[in-house]
């Protein structure tokens, strides 16, 4: 528990420790990789040099600052990373490592203004942040060996690659000792921990796109490419798409994630699925759920893409809209006009806007459920405010770059 005094330095200093908020981030990461290589697999390094995780860490120590006397008021990003950190396997034993590197780096940025009681306060502070996420960690990986039958990575082997279009490959993946798989909730994602031809290891979250209860997991991966000249490329989704092969051998955490399909509260709303690129990946398990739970529910899934060659689950989509008639298939290009009009599925072309949502829904109130990049979830947002959206009812996660507390 924090004093008086402590929780008074913290607020004092948090808007110095802003200012330069990148700036203590680059040094602590840099200062972490140096001192203690051994955690430095479990960062991607594509967020590293992008500076993404960086600015997460600054606003992250920034957003706790704000609330370190309630820390209460955190609780929904609390659950978000302490799932993400397990799914990575994250144990107590990294949280020192964490905290001496930050704080010898806020005593180098702040300088002289890092006196004994401002750096006696933040370590106060990050030891009560640490134990919060250390206990629901350790909630998390109880229920995670009760439900799946095991915590950290186990040993998973390919047994098929399906291409769903010309820039995502599926890839199944069931465990090496046979054994049978709990269904997983859907819209959870695992992470995926392999070696690279290179000698060194990747260590990635993907949503899981398979029906749950299947004898197998299924992520989907799209290739990602260099956003500018000198950035990097996706190193694992470069090597899920041209070197792993049938036969191989992964391993996979067990599910993890709060973005799940929530029970009905409101049966006569319709479900309505909002996806943006490879945002479908978790909503496809959720409409598979929804179908098989709910068959008489109407769902309606907005599937925006650019263009016609980067839309996945071509067929996997057309054959449950041709077969559940309480299922309305929608596909939004934003770039270029179909040629060809798939089976069970509409098609137009522009954004997800008010028009198309009255086209489709008229009056009717429906249960949101979004995935995208942040900018189309931002634009989204906006879209359903207007139309009196209750924050209940708007269930989001996004991926790709976004400076907010949920990216840390």
């Amino acid at each position: 528990m924090l004093t008086d005094q402590q929780t008074e330095t913290i607020k004092a200093t948090a808007p110095a420790l802003q200012a330069c908020g990148e700036e203590l981030a680059r040094d602590m990461y840099a200062r972490m990789f140096r001192n203690n290589p051994e955690v430095k697999p479990y960062f991607n390094p594509a967020h590293q040099q992008s500076g993404r995780q960086q600015r997460a860490l600054a606003s992250a120590v920034c957003a706790y600052a704000q609330y370190v006397d309630n820390p209460a008021a955190l609780s929904d990003a609390v659950e978000l990373i302490a799932n993400k950190h397990v799914s990575l396997g994250i144990l107590p034993e990294h949280y020192p490592i964490v905290g001496k590197n930050l704080l010898a780096s806020i005593e180098h940025v702040m300088g002289d203004a890092a006196t004994p009681q401002v750096l006696d306060a933040w370590a106060a502070a990050y030891a009560q942040l640490a134990d919060i996420f250390i206990k629901r960690e350790h909630s998390l990986y109880d229920a995670k060996q009760q439900r799946y039958g095991w915590t950290g990575f186990k040993p998973f082997v390919v047994t098929r690659r399906e291409p769903v279009s010309d820039n995502i490959v599926s890839l199944y993946l069931e465990p090496e000792d046979g054994q049978p798989l709990a269904a997983h909730k859907p819209g959870q994602y695992v992470a995926i921990h392999t070696s690279l031809p290179n000698g060194g290891t990747a260590l990635r979250n993907y949503s899981l796109s398979n029906v749950p209860g299947t004898p197998y997991y299924r992520i989907s991966v799209k290739r990602e490419e260099a956003a500018s000249a000198g950035a990097p490329a996706g190193v694992f989704s470069h090597y899920a798409h041209d070197e792993l092969a049938v036969g191989d051998r992964v391993r996979l955490s067990p599910p993890c994630g709060e973005f799940t399909l929530s029970p009905v509260t409101q049966p006569g709303h319709p479900l309505v699925l909002l996806a943006g690129g490879v945002g479908i990946t978790p909503l496809l398990s959720m409409l598979h759920a929804a179908l098989e739970e709910q068959p008489a529910r109407p769902v309606i899934l907005i599937q925006a893409v650019r263009e016609e060659r980067l839309r996945p689950f071509v067929e996997e989509l057309g054959a449950l809209a041709t077969t559940h008639p309480s299922f309305t298939l929608h596909v939004r290009y934003s770039d270029a006009a179909p040629r060809t009009t798939p089976d069970g599925a509409q098609v137009s072309q522009g954004v997800i806007d008010n028009t198309l949502l009255d086209e489709l829904l008229g009056d009717q109130a429906g249960e949101y459920y979004f995935c995208g990049p942040p900018a189309m979830l931002s634009h989204v947002c906006q879209v359903l405010d207007t139309r009196g959206v209750a924050a209940g009812d708007m269930h989001y996660e996004f991926f790709g770059p976004a400076d907010s507390l949920e990216a840390a």
